[in-house]
């Protein structure tokens, strides 16, 4: 028990251009040892090339080669995920406000004529006027007692729906459209650790 050591790779890690990739990065250590653990953690797994654009990915075996490399009596045990994703994060460039400003216009317009052609399409004004004529009794154009409490009420419903007032969460619960953007992110994730891992392909004329 004395020689073991347990390793769970983290799912995703973040790195700077042409870093070192170590263990202890990629990987939570646990061992009774904590000199070992401090050795492991430094142990170098892979130098982060240009060719590799933004993603790269560190396999369990991987892992365990390198450790080994450093001690054969170590018992390495593996837990979590077989693999992570090191993401390559460049610096970002500069959004200027203009750019800011015409991407928030095209937003607002563009959702604004989705939401006006949606009440055109059917006939909501049409529904506003019948709702007040069946509670007043009159018929008026511009139903403005029901149709101002129904935009504002429009408002706070997308409010509630997406769980967020500009940066601020609501309460802890995700919003749909969190929820998703996670499950698009697994389904993202899954892809590149099958199409970027090597290793997990093997072709006829390989060795």
């Amino acid at each position: 028990m004395a020689n073991t050591v347990f390793i769970k790779p983290r799912h995703r890690v973040q790195v700077k251009p042409e870093a070192l990739v170590t263990l202890g990065q990629v990987a939570q250590i646990a061992a009774m040892d904590g000199k070992l653990i401090r050795r492991l953690k430094v142990i170098p797994l892979y130098r982060i090339q240009p060719s590799d654009k933004n993603i790269v990915i560190i396999d369990m075996m991987h892992i365990v080669r390198a450790v080994l490399d450093v001690d054969e009596s170590l018992d390495v045990q593996m837990v979590g995920p077989s693999q992570t994703i090191v993401e390559v994060v460049y610096e970002k460039r500069r959004f200027s406000t203009a750019s800011f400003i015409l991407v928030w216009l095209l937003l607002f317009v563009g959702s604004a004529m989705a939401i006006m052609n949606f009440h055109e399409d059917v006939s909501m004004q049409k529904v506003h006027r019948h709702l007040y004529e069946m509670m007043t009794g009159q018929s008026v154009d511009k139903p403005l007692l029901l149709q101002i409490p129904y935009s504002l009420g429009l408002g706070i419903g997308m409010v509630l729906f997406f769980n967020h007032w500009f940066r601020k969460r609501i309460n802890e619960e995700p919003s749909p459209l969190e929820v998703e953007m996670f499950n698009y992110q697994q389904a993202l994730d899954q892809y590149v650790i099958l199409h970027e891992n090597k290793e997990s392909m093997r072709h006829l004329d390989d060795a």
